[in-house]
């Protein structure tokens, strides 16, 4: 048995460094600045939209925070803010869960970063009005 646990041990270790980087050395961005970090690669992602639920067909949105790893995926989704209330959280956080980067031209090492996006539902056209509204759930402690 004693034998046992050194292999344990060793076979933990290797797990733990076959991983990305993700949370340990990610420092926050602000949306604004992701892209001199990371470029997203999708030109489209799926999510999972309920067909009721508590102001679903209102003008709004959500913030979703997540930590882009040193493999371009997204970990860690999860709503941060909604406005107004609704119950498109778990859409949005689908949305950012199917993301993908590329490290930008100045991140060539993939430095993983925590980062948030806004992700808008049923938005008026008025560029002013659109804005107003998403501005409300940005998110403070994200350098800009």
């Amino acid at each position: 048995m004693s034998t046992m646990f050194p292999r344990l041990a060793f076979s933990a270790l290797v797990a733990l460094v076959a991983m990305p980087a993700v949370a340990q050395d990610a420092q926050r961005v602000s949306p604004d600045r992701l892209p001199s970090y990371w470029t997203l690669a999708n030109t489209s992602v799926d999510a999972d939209v309920p067909n009721t639920g508590s102001n679903i067909n209102v003008p709004g949105c959500t913030s979703v925070s997540y930590t882009i790893g040193s493999d371009g995926k997204t970990y860690n989704a999860k709503v941060a803010k909604t406005v107004p209330a609704s119950d498109l959280g778990p859409t949005a956080v689908s949305i950012v869960r199917n993301f993908n980067y590329r490290p930008s031209g100045m991140n060539r090492q993939a430095q993983p970063v925590s980062t948030y996006y806004v992700v808008q539902f049923n938005m008026p056209t008025d560029p002013a009005e659109r804005a107003r509204l998403t501005k409300a759930c940005d998110l403070a402690g994200y350098p800009g």
